[in-house]
């Protein structure tokens, strides 16, 4: 049983991950889920102050795209493997690409009466919340194929797993978003990385035993 858990949990998850893309998807097309949203934003206004306010100000801007491009070009210079940096890049522009056209597809207005910054642009799905999550995630992915500490690299994995999280929850309590919005780009990019991160372990290990087989 761990065996079968093991190989196909990440295939469990992306299924339930597509289901839950499915449903949120249906109940907004069929305006159902306003009650679902106004229940989140309310209890997460409720923390409203001014610190707060200005946490999420700076949270929110990790996953702007002028951020997240000047840390591709970094991650250059950070990765010693420079295929991670360039595969960085790529990501980034994959997953802005995909959400843009999903924004134009569904047309979902933001909740303009919440807003406590200025956004413009379509709501569904949040483009922070699949930005955050495909950018980050997939670094998390490419730190654990590093040389580095285990240590070193679970902390890097909580630090970055509870960025994307806070990100999206400025999101909310900003008024730019509802809480579908959030959870669909969430699941959308979190499938997504499932299906990548896979192809780029067997491609990366097809292309070693060649290399092997060579020597």
């Amino acid at each position: 049983m761990k065996e079968f858990l093991k190989k196909y949990a990440k295939w469990m998850i992306l299924a339930l991950l597509l289901f839950i893309i499915i449903i949120v998807t249906h109940e907004m097309i069929r305006d159902r889920l306003h009650g679902f949203d106004e229940a989140i934003y309310n209890a997460v206004i409720s923390i409203k102050s001014p610190f707060w306010t200005g946490f999420f100000k700076v949270i929110t801007m990790f996953a702007s795209v002028p951020f997240l491009i000047a840390l591709s070009i970094a991650l250059f210079f950070i990765f010693k493997n420079k295929k991670y940096g360039l595969l960085s890049l790529m990501n980034l522009v994959l997953v802005t690409l995909v959400n843009q056209v999903l924004k134009l597809i569904f047309s979902r207005p933001r909740p303009f009466e919440w807003m406590l910054i200025e956004e413009t642009g379509y709501s569904f799905p949040s483009g922070h919340a699949m930005v955050s999550m495909g950018f980050y995630g997939m670094l998390i992915f490419l730190i654990w194929r590093t040389g580095i500490s285990i240590k070193a690299k679970k902390i890097w994995t909580v630090i970055l797993a509870l960025l994307i999280f806070l990100i999206g929850l400025s999101r909310i309590y900003l008024g730019v978003h509802y809480a579908s919005d959030i959870i669909a780009g969430f699941a959308l990019s979190l499938s997504y990385l499932i299906i990548a991160t896979a192809f780029i372990t067997y491609y990366l290990k097809c292309k070693a035993n060649v290399k092997n087989n060579k020597n």
